[in-house]
C-alpha cells in the first residue's frame, strides 16, 4: 500500500510538473525592442476606427461627419475647438508635448518600446518620458480601482497573444485618447491583444498606416533594424467609453524590431528642438514691464 501510494505521488507531482512546463513553454515570447515609423493609430480590420486628425483630413466633411456618429456633442466639441485653436495658429497643448503621461492607445504613438515578460508581470518601458506600464498576470481588477496615470492593467495569455485589460486611468489636465484629440473619462476601459506577425503583414501594415497618416517624419531616437527580416510586433485594441463615445471602436499599432537604440528621451521646459537639432528663439519683450 505505501509502495502505491509512493508511486501515486510521485506520478501526480510528475503530471504537475509537466503541466507547468508545458504552460511556460506556450508563453509567446513577446520581449525586446519595438519601434513604429508613425505617429498614427491603424485602422481596425473591420468595425468603427480611431477618429483621423482634423488637420490632416483637412476638415473633410465624411471625417467631420464619422467625428460626430462616434464621439457624444460634448466630446465633439472638445475636438472641434482643437482643430479651430491649431487653424488659427494658437494649438492647444497635448500630452506629448506638454508633458503629460500617455494613456493606451494614445501612447501607441511614441515610436521606441521595449517589452519585459516576468512570470508574474509584463512590462512596457516608453521610450519618451521614462513612461512604464505594468501588467499584473492573472490577477483581476481589484472591487474599487484607484485611477492612476496608466489605469489598472490585468493580463493573461491565449494560444500565441498576451491580452491586457485596462480600467482605472486617471483623467490629467490633457485627456486625449487618440491624435484626434478626442477626450476620456475614468470610465474609459481599453483591452489590448499582442501577437507576432509575419514580416510581411508589419510591412504591409506600416505602409498602410503611413499612406493614409503619414510617416512622424523622425524616429525620436528610436530606429528600426532594417536588415531584421523575422516577426514583427502587432497590439489590437478596443476603447470603450459611454461618457465620450457613442460606441466602442477598434484600432492596432504595428511594431519592427528595433535597431537597440535607447536614449533619454524627455518632455521638459528647453529652447533645444530634438527635432531639428536646433535651440529656438525665445520670445522677449520690446520694452522692460517695469
Amino acid at each position: 500500500m505505501r509502495g502505491d501510494l509512493l508511486a501515486s505521488l510521485l506520478c501526480s507531482a510528475m503530471l504537475a510538473s509537466a503541466a507547468s512546463v508545458a504552460a511556460e513553454a506556450s508563453v509567446p515570447d513577446l520581449s525586446g525592442g519595438w519601434a513604429r515609423r508613425a505617429f498614427a493609430l491603424e485602422e481596425p480590420a473591420s468595425g468603427p476606427g480611431p477618429l483621423q486628425n482634423l488637420e490632416l483630413s483637412g476638415l473633410d466633411p465624411a471625417t467631420v461627419n464619422y467625428m460626430n456618429r462616434m464621439l457624444k456633442p460634448g466630446a465633439a466639441d472638445v475636438v472641434m475647438k482643437r482643430f479651430e485653436a491649431a487653424r488659427a495658429g494658437t494649438p492647444l497643448p497635448s500630452p506629448s508635448w506638454s508633458c503629460w503621461p500617455m494613456v493606451a492607445p494614445y501612447i501607441f504613438r511614441v515610436q521606441g518600446m521595449h517589452l519585459l515578460q516576468t512570470k508574474d508581470e509584463v512590462l512596457f518601458l516608453y521610450m519618451q518620458d521614462h513612461q512604464v506600464r505594468r501588467v499584473r498576470l492573472g490577477a483581476k481588477h481589484t472591487a474599487r480601482v484607484t485611477p492612476s496615470w496608466h489605469g489598472d492593467s490585468i493580463g493573461h495569455y491565449e494560444g500565441d497573444s498576451l491580452i491586457v485589460d485596462t480600467i482605472g486611468v486617471k483623467v490629467g489636465p490633457v485627456p486625449m485618447v487618440d491624435q484626434a484629440g478626442s477626450p476620456y473619462s475614468e470610465a474609459l476601459h481599453v483591452t489590448e491583444r499582442y501577437r507576432l506577425i509575419d514580416y510581411g503583414a508589419a510591412i504591409e501594415a506600416e505602409n498602410r498606416n503611413i499612406t493614409r497618416n503619414g510617416s512622424s517624419g523622425n524616429f525620436q531616437a528610436a530606429g528600426i533594424d532594417a536588415g531584421y527580416r523575422g516577426k514583427g510586433l502587432q497590439v489590437e485594441f478596443t476603447v470603450e467609453d459611454p461618457n465620450v463615445f457613442r460606441m466602442p471602436w477598434s484600432g492596432a499599432a504595428t511594431y519592427r524590431k528595433s535597431d537597440g537604440t535607447w536614449v533619454e528621451n524627455v518632455c521638459a521646459e528647453n529652447l533645444h528642438e530634438y527635432y531639428s537639432n536646433r535651440d529656438t528663439q525665445a520670445p522677449q519683450a520690446g520694452k522692460p514691464d517695469f
